[in-house]
């Protein structure tokens, strides 16, 4: 993906990977899914006759149903819902009803966000999913990428207005200058993958606090009472998940100690690496740790690594636990047990609030802030400490 200036649309930058190898991984999870839980396919041509049919009653009953316009037994009202969501017709008919109203959006990158690589899977797994529900519904994008590692707010608004976009999407970057200054524009803004304390604009982010809580307990629960924290000085994202560390611990009665907070020099394995050699070198027992919570996959990655170059054997003599679920960790060894971010659904929930704001046409709605469940995905990087 580039900078342009020009017409920018889903079309032109069909060079983003529509299936990268998380797309394949996810796509046979839901299919595996799909299986287990005997849905049933949409039909083509399905229509309120089947739902009636299925359900027993008159074609009318079902439309009143459906419909809302006449009085009808909770028992008959049930057997009908039942019937239109268990042969897929409610779910046809809510995608028929999405008429989009966002016909262009600006996309906002940062350069570090734009590279297709291993160590920057997590951005453009939320780009895939904005990519394709852009295309769903028709919606033309046009590119920003910054030249540096922040994004040029006076530049977006420029491009924004030059390319009279109805929505503006930022990813990343939620720093308060560029959010104060969008925030001023007329396009509404949303910021994908990062929080507006001030709240002047709609963001999306995964439960990074919440997620990082739940596997830190997960940590405590097993028997492990010194955890180390490598982390890095990243956004309001990352810092929220050192947050949930110490939220685990303040529930359970335990003292945050700043010793068991490491800090890399940023977010890629070898950074991670770089930071466990160093103090493996310093303390040969890492400061009497027993598990080790990664703020990124990217870094408990690179801290495997290191443990192994140090003959440290992962779970029986050190755990390890992730934060984000990208694929590498599937195949690292040992497998990473990880706190799984909803990356593949953040995009289009960007979108969806974009569409909101665009469609209630009003100045007093307040910002909204949306935040999606992780969940913990145990492989076998973890265990009980040795006693």
């Amino acid at each position: 993906m580039k900078h342009r200036s020009g017409n920018g649309s889903c079309a032109e930058i069909s060079k983003w990977p529509a299936r990268t190898m998380r797309d394949i991984v996810c796509s046979h999870r839901r299919f595996k899914t799909q299986l287990k839980s005997k849905e049933i396919p949409l039909k083509a041509k399905l229509g309120l006759k089947d739902v009636a049919l299925d359900a027993g009653v008159s074609l009318s009953t079902a439309s009143h149903v459906l419909n809302g316009t006449a009085p009808i037994s909770i028992e008959v009202r049930e057997r009908v819902l039942n019937s239109a969501q268990r042969l897929g017709y409610l779910e046809k008919r809510r995608s028929r009803a999405t008429i989009a109203t966002l016909r262009t959006i600006l996309l906002a990158i940062t350069s570090d966000a734009a590279p297709h690589s291993d160590v920057n899977l997590v951005s453009w797994t939320m780009l895939n999913s904005l990519r394709q529900e852009c295309e769903r519904l028709s919606i033309r994008i046009v590119p920003f990428v910054s030249a540096g590692s922040r994004i040029d707010a006076n530049e977006v608004r420029r491009m924004a207005q030059a390319e009279n976009v109805d929505g503006i999407v930022i990813l990343n970057d939620d720093r308060p200058e560029l959010i104060r200054t969008l925030a001023a524009g007329r396009a509404p803004l949303v910021i994908l993958n990062g929080e507006d304390p001030s709240m002047l604009v709609d963001t999306v982010t995964g439960e990074n606090r919440f997620g990082a809580r739940q596997g830190t307990e997960h940590l405590l629960s097993l028997g492990h009472r010194r955890i180390l924290h490598l982390t890095w000085k990243g956004r309001t994202t990352i810092r929220r998940r050192y947050d949930g560390y110490a939220d685990a611990h303040l529930a359970a009665g335990l003292a945050v100690s700043p010793e068991m907070i490491v800090e890399a020099e940023g977010y890629e394995p070898h950074q991670g690496e770089q930071a466990i050699r160093q103090l493996l070198s310093e303390n040969g027992n890492l400061r009497g740790a027993t598990a080790i919570f990664c703020a990124a996959d990217n870094l408990a990655l690179g801290c495997l690594r290191a443990l192994a170059a140090f003959g440290m054997r992962v779970p029986e003599e050190m755990s390890v636990l992730g934060f984000d679920d990208i694929v590498p960790g599937e195949f690292s060894t040992p497998p990473l047990s990880t706190v799984q971010l909803p990356t593949d659904r953040l995009g289009a929930a960007a979108i969806n609030l974009l569409e909101q704001r665009l469609v209630a046409n009003d100045p007093l709605r307040p910002a909204y802030r949306l935040e999606l469940g992780c969940k913990l995905v145990l492989r076998g990087s973890v265990a009980p400490p040795r006693r």
